[in-house]
């Protein structure tokens, strides 16, 4: 296999993956094929065996803070009258959408619009202003927030007539016909790459870590564009084979010696990427921990599962389910601490954290610390605020440590 020839970083076999399968989409649109803007969350296995190539604006925007972008992408849009508290994601891509310029990152033109509100509500209207701007259709599939631990056969029903209706609507604007038996095939590809990116993501309950956490954010992407592909797949198990081999070697790309170990609640903040993590590598803290990059692996066995597994995602799920996962997480990768994102982007992620913060103190018995923060604005971010917290996290940790050893 080629990823395995190569002998590459995991991480580069993945970022130049991620590059391929954007340039496809500009390659499509320039052979005049149709081709859309897309929903993270949204059910990728539909256009992948359709062979219908999109992009993605949230990756868009992510790129673009983590370029510098962000700022003055947001103010643009805040100057076309968008309010500061919007996702910066959706500001940045309703600037790009208006002027079509950014050389931080960019996407091609859009003749659809594919949305999903199992993100948030904001993401719908985003989408809606896009198509009206630009007078393309919006097919959105509604999924509704679980209020219990699994999806229902009446809510998976719902979602179902939602999914064959987009396919219809799909065929009619861009001339491709569904492939069922191709649709299978595609739901087993994305099966390995969901597999293989957990059991590269559960490498990091070795001690110390094969891999810094902040890696997670470096090599999700494709997760995201591409994990119903080939070679999606064989990236995501030649990355997973790769920690694994490091576990043996006694090898972790992390810098320095890992003294203390993360959960780190949230999305990461793109445009202070750097900051985040250097202030932690520096007092040897290692993210071992995270929810959002194991958020984009579904797990299913047929067309019905398929539907469920959309239900079960962050934001999404009810608040019982968040909580147990991130606990369980935090006991199986034997974290020391949590570093809490506040993100001004993201209302309802960050409307539970302080309850989060809560149970994972009294349920895993760890210290926790908030910071406030945004994805790609890099305006809400303060560096003293979130240095001095980590500091007094610290402390803590230690204190901890220290009546752990006088204890033996």
């Amino acid at each position: 296999m080629a990823v395995t020839e190569e002998k590459k970083p995991g991480k580069v076999v993945l970022r130049e993956l991620q590059d391929k399968i954007a340039q496809d989409v500009f390659d499509a649109k320039a052979r005049g094929e149709k081709i859309g803007w897309c929903a993270s969350n949204f059910p990728q296995e539909i256009c992948t065996a359709m062979d219908i190539k999109v992009a993605y604006p949230e990756n868009m925007g992510a790129a673009v803070g983590a370029k510098g972008g962000g700022q003055r992408m947001c103010e643009e849009a805040e100057a076309m009258g968008y309010s500061i508290d919007l996702c910066s994601y959706a500001r940045i891509n309703l600037a790009f959408a208006k002027s079509g310029e950014c050389p931080e990152n960019s996407i091609p033109e859009p003749d659809f619009l594919l949305c999903c509100n199992n993100i948030c509500g904001c993401m719908m209207k985003w989408y809606e202003n896009i198509a009206v701007e630009k007078n393309i259709p919006l097919l959105m599939i509604d999924i509704p927030h679980l209020t219990e631990m699994t999806c229902d056969e009446d809510r998976i029903k719902y979602i179902r007539a939602q999914f064959d209706d987009c396919i219809a609507k799909l065929e009619e604007i861009t001339g491709k016909k569904m492939d069922f038996n191709k649709l299978k095939e595609v739901m087993a590809t994305s099966q390995r790459s969901s597999k293989a990116w957990i059991r590269a993501l559960n490498c990091m309950g070795a001690e110390p870590s094969p891999f810094s956490g902040f890696d997670v954010f470096n090599t999700m992407a494709v997760a995201t564009v591409g994990r119903g592909t080939p070679e999606a797949a064989a990236a995501f198990e030649y990355l997973a084979d790769e920690y694994e081999t490091a576990i043996k070697e006694g090898r972790s790309t992390f810098k320095g010696e890992e003294k203390y170990r993360i959960l780190f609640e949230g999305i990461a903040c793109w445009a202070n990427l750097r900051t985040t993590y250097k202030t932690l590598q520096s007092r040897g803290i290692n993210l071992t921990s995270t929810i959002y990059g194991p958020a984009f692996s579904f797990f299913y066995s047929n067309l019905d599962e398929l539907m469920a597994a959309y239900s079960y995602v962050p934001n999404s799920y009810c608040f019982e389910k968040e909580v147990q996962l991130r606990c369980e997480d935090a006991i199986a990768k034997k974290v020391d601490g949590a570093v809490m994102h506040v993100n001004r982007s993201c209302k309802r992620w960050s409307g539970n954290t302080y309850e989060l913060e809560r149970q994972l103190r009294e349920r895993v018995g760890i210290p926790t610390m908030t910071f406030d923060g945004d994805q790609s604005d890099p305006r809400v971010f303060s560096e003293a605020q979130y240095t001095t917290r980590v500091e007094a996290l610290v402390e803590i940790m230690e204190a901890n440590k220290q009546k752990k050893r006088e204890a033996k």
